[in-house]
């Protein structure tokens, strides 16, 4: 069962480390594995913009270097709306299977919108399309 305070709370607090000094728009990020654990990952911009990186693609990476590989949540903190994943971020997520989308307002962390990934990215491509 996915504690969703203690992630929605790693996501906030891991946003405060946000490197967005171009857009001003800090994003922080936090996965729960199937074990149980919370890796949580913020963006990180570049002043050549490809090169920036998402909140949940740094919580991703950051999970896949500590060994985790299945995740239950995704919980992603910004904006004075809920926020949901880019078009990419929904991809890379999906590639480690389907899971609950917790987006959550950073002025106000009582507005709460739950999705599952698969609603957010129908038809997409998946691991079943290279087999």
């Amino acid at each position: 069962m996915v504690d969703e305070a203690a992630l929605i709370q790693a996501a906030l607090d891991v946003r405060r480390n946000s490197y967005s000094p171009y857009s001003r728009f800090a994003v922080g990020a936090a996965l729960w594995t199937v074990d149980g654990s919370i890796v949580a990952g913020c963006n990180v911009e570049n002043g050549s913009f490809p090169l920036s990186v998402c909140a949940e693609r740094a919580a991703v990476a950051t999970a896949i270097g500590l060994g985790h590989r299945q995740f239950m949540a995704v919980a992603i903190v910004a904006g004075d709306d809920p926020v949901t994943p880019c078009g990419g971020c929904r991809q890379v997520l999906l590639e480690f299977g389907d899971m609950d989308v917790i987006c959550v307002s950073a002025r106000d962390c009582h507005r709460v919108s739950r999705y599952r990934l698969r609603d957010l990215l129908p038809h997409a491509f998946d691991l079943e399309e290279l087999r």
